[in-house]
């Protein structure tokens, strides 16, 4: 009468951030991340990876997360990408938008943003990227590009 909950298989954890732990940058990773410290930057899986993301309830990202299959159960603030699989945990809470191909939601999880649906394919692989081309917030330093720098020390010999 009832099907058998499918999860995520055995992962495999490659990678484990402590709950003391905090990294300030951008990670890329591929296989298995579990997070239970604090991640200030954007958590990013290598192009064509299949990689899992665990988010403990400890856990807290300040950034973007663009990975295809992720069970969070922690907190993050700013927009999640899943291509294949999202999971939320009972204590999980989310302050952005969740682009999603197929979504799980525990009682009790939040989201304070938009939850919109896309295909694995429609994902855009380069959403992050786009918002590295946002304008700076008021009183940011605008990003030197490697075109800008040239110019300016070709600018600078003369």
């Amino acid at each position: 009468m009832f099907k058998k909950k499918k999860g995520f298989a055995a992962a495999r954890i490659d990678t484990l951030i402590g709950q003391s732990a905090t990294i300030n940058g951008d990670l890329v990773f591929s296989g298995g991340l579990h997070v239970d410290g604090t991640i200030n930057g954007n958590v990013i899986a290598e192009d064509g990876s299949e990689a899992l993301l665990i988010l403990s309830k400890s856990g807290r990202i300040n950034g973007d997360v663009k990975v295809p299959n992720m069970l969070l159960n922690g907190e993050i603030v700013g927009d999640v990408f899943g291509a294949n699989r999202v999971e939320l945990a009972a204590d999980s809470r989310i302050n952005g938008s969740v682009y999603y191909n197929l979504i799980e939601i525990a009682i009790g999880a939040e989201v304070n943003g938009g939850l919109i649906h896309e295909t694995a394919e429609n994902i855009a692989p380069k959403r992050l990227e786009n918002k590295a081309m946002e304008p700076p917030a008021e009183g940011e330093a605008a990003p030197v590009t490697a075109e800008a720098e040239e110019q300016g020390t070709a600018a600078g010999n003369s």
